[in-house]
């Protein structure tokens, strides 16, 4: 199994139920297929530092997980389709 680290920037318009549903929705997806949950570190609100979709401020998580190769493509190919997520990041951390 890999490290991963994704950044992920949720739509800071959602409220706080439903960014929590949101990550728990992806946390539950990691798990779901073999993943295991590293680090979870939600950082809030911030500043963007160029519009998207006409948005100046996103609500950032990171996840660091451990999973499988199929995983992220996976996590990436659902986050596209989400409109609650405004921009994603996964990375391979290397051993």
């Amino acid at each position: 199994m890999n490290k991963y680290e994704l950044l992920t920037i949720f739509n800071a318009s959602l409220s706080d139920e439903q960014k929590d549903a949101v990550v728990d929705k992806y946390v539950s997806l990691i798990e779901k297929d073999g993943g295991k949950l590293l680090g979870l570190n939600k950082w809030g609100v911030k500043k963007l530092a160029y519009p998207i979709n006409y948005k100046n401020e996103g609500y950032y998580v990171l996840f660091n997980f451990e999973a499988n190769e199929n995983i992220p493509a996976k996590l990436n190919g659902l986050m596209n389709i989400d409109e609650a997520v405004m921009r994603s990041l996964c990375l391979r951390l290397e051993a």
